[in-house]
C-alpha cells in the first residue's frame, strides 16, 4: 500500500496534521484523564474500589473488543479513513456527557449520576473499539513501516506533552473548584480540545487502494483467524504476553486513590503528578519509538515490563504520597511501551491484506484481562488492601517480563 505515488507525496503532510490530531487529542484527555480525573470524580459518587476499578477496563475493553469483529468489513475498504471519521465522533462526544452529568449534580442523586457517568464511558469506550481498526489501518498505510515507531512516538511524545499541560490545569480548577462545578469545567475543556484534533485528523489525505479477493462467508474469515493463530507462534506469544501485562498494570487505576485517600495528597498535588506521567510519556514516546526503529522493538517491549515491575514495587512499598511521583515515572514509561511500541509490532504481523485481521487479534483476544485486570484489583482492594493490589500486579508483570524474553520474538520486514 505504501507504495501509492500520492502516499509518497503526501507523506509530509500526513504525518503533520496526524501528529496534531493525537496532541489535541491528548490534550483534551488531560484534562479527563482515565487515571485520574475521573477516578476521582467517581470517587464522589461512590466508595467502591471495583467500580472505580472498572473505569480503565471499561475503557480497554471497548477499545480493544470491537477490533477483530470489525476485521473482516475493514479488510475490503479502499479507504480506512471515512470509518476512522464516523466512529471517532462517537468516541469523542461522550464527554461533553460526562460534562452535563457534572452540571446537573444538584439535580442528580449520586446513583442516577454514577449510572449516567458508566453510561457514557461505555459509549466512549465503543467509539474508540470501532475507530481503532481502522484507524491503525490507515497510519500504516499512510506511515512507511520504517519511520512508524518514530510517527507514533512523535505523536503520542506530542500528545502527552499537552496531556501534561492539561493535567496540571485540571488540577489547579478542581483544587478551586471542586466537586462538581470544577469537574464541569474540566471536561467541557476536554471536548474542546478534542474538537480542534477532529479538525486535523480529517484532513488527512488517504488514496483509494485496490482490495485483494478475500472469503466471501465468515466461516471462511475465522478459519484464517485460526491458521493465523495455529502457525504463527512468535504471535501467539506476544498476545499472552499483552494478556499477562494488563494484570501487570491493574494498579495503575488504584495509584491516585491511593495516594489521595490514604497518605493526603491533595488535588493540585494530584495533578502534578499527573503531568509528571504525561511528561515520562512524551519523552519515553519519542525516545523508545526512535530506539525501536533503529536496533528493533523486542528491547524496548522487555524494558516496559521491567518499569511495571518497578512502579508496583515502589507503590507497594512506599511510606509516603511523595513516592507515587517515582511511581508514576514507571508507570508512564510502562504505558508508553505497551500501546505505542505495541501497536507498532503488530502492524509488522502479516501481509498487508492480513493487517485487519492482526490488529484485531492483537487487541480483542486480550479484552477479557483488560476487564477482569481492574476488577481484580479493585476486589483485592476492598477485601485487603491497595498494598496486596501493587504486590500481586508486580508479580504478573515479572510474569509478563519472562513471555516477551523466552517466547517472542518480532517480525522485521523490509
Amino acid at each position: 500500500m505504501n507504495s501509492h505515488p500520492e502516499l509518497t507525496k503526501n507523506l509530509k503532510h500526513n504525518f503533520i496534521v496526524n501528529v496534531l490530531d493525537g496532541t489535541f487529542f491528548g490534550f483534551g484527555l488531560g484534562f479527563a484523564s482515565f487515571a485520574t480525573v475521573i477516578p476521582l470524580f467517581v470517587s464522589n459518587l461512590t466508595d467502591s474500589a471495583t467500580l472505580i476499578g472498572l473505569i480503565p477496563a471499561v475503557h480497554n475493553v471497548g477499545w480493544m473488543l470491537p477490533q477483530l469483529l470489525t476485521a473482516k468489513s475493514v479488510s475490503r475498504m479502499q479507504q480506512f479513513k471515512p470509518a476512522t471519521i464516523f466512529w471517532t465522533i462517537i468516541e469523542r462526544t461522550p464527554f461533553l456527557g460526562l460534562a452535563i452529568v457534572a452540571l446537573l449534580m444538584g439535580w442528580l442523586s449520586k446513583p442516577a449520576a454514577l449510572a449516567l457517568t458508566f453510561l457514557f464511558l461505555i459509549i466512549q469506550g465503543l467509539g474508540a473499539g470501532m475507530t481503532a481498526n481502522p484507524w491503525q489501518n490507515m497510519i500504516g498505510k499512510i506511515i512507511p513501516s520504517n519511520i512508524r515507531g518514530t510517527f507514533f512516538g512523535a505523536q503520542s511524545g506530542a500528545a502527552n506533552l499537552l496531556a501534561g499541560a492539561g493535567a496540571i490545569a485540571a488540577g489547579l480548577i478542581l483544587n478551586q473548584r471542586g466537586f462538581p462545578d470544577g469537574y464541569a469545567l474540566v471536561f467541557l475543556a476536554c471536548i474542546g480540545s478534542m474538537a480542534v484534533s477532529f479538525v486535523f485528523i480529517s484532513m488527512t489525505r488517504e488514496p483509494a487502494h485496490s482490495v485483494e479477493p478475500l472469503p466471501s462467508d465468515q466461516v471462511s474469515f475465522w478459519g484464517n483467524v485460526r491458521q493465523i493463530l495455529r502457525r504463527d507462534r512468535s504471535f501467539r506469544w506476544f498476545i499472552v504476553s499483552r494478556f499477562v501485562f494488563q494484570f501487570g498494570t491493574m494498579a495503575s487505576a488504584f495509584y491516585t486513590v491511593y495516594a489521595v485517600r490514604q497518605l493526603g495528597m491533595d488535588a493540585a498535588e494530584a495533578g502534578v503528578m499527573t503531568s509528571v506521567l504525561f511528561i515520562v510519556q512524551v519523552a519515553s514516546n519519542g525516545l523508545f519509538g526512535w530506539a525501536g526503529d533503529k536496533i528493533g522493538h523486542l528491547p524496548v517491549l522487555r524494558l516496559g515490563a521491567v518499569c511495571a515491575v518497578i512502579a508496583a514495587v515502589v507503590a507497594w512499598l512506599a511510606p509516603s504520597a511523595g513516592w507515587f511521583f517515582a511511581v508514576m515515572v514507571f508507570a508512564g514509561i510502562a504505558n508508553s511501551v505497551f500501546w505505542t511500541i505495541g501497536m507498532v509490532v503488530t502492524l509488522d504481523f502479516g501481509a498487508d491484506q492480513d493487517r485487519p485481521t492482526y490488529v484485531g487479534l492483537a487487541n480483542t483476544l486480550i479484552a477479557p484481562a483488560a476487564v477482569l485486570a481492574p476488577l481484580l484489583g479493585g476486589w483485592i482492594a476492598d477485601g485487603f488492601s491497595y498494598q496486596h493490589t501493587f504486590a500481586v500486579a508486580a508479580v504478573l508483570a515479572l510474569v509478563s517480563l519472562v513471555v516477551l524474553v523466552r517466547f517472542v520474538k518480532i517480525p522485521h520486514k523490509a
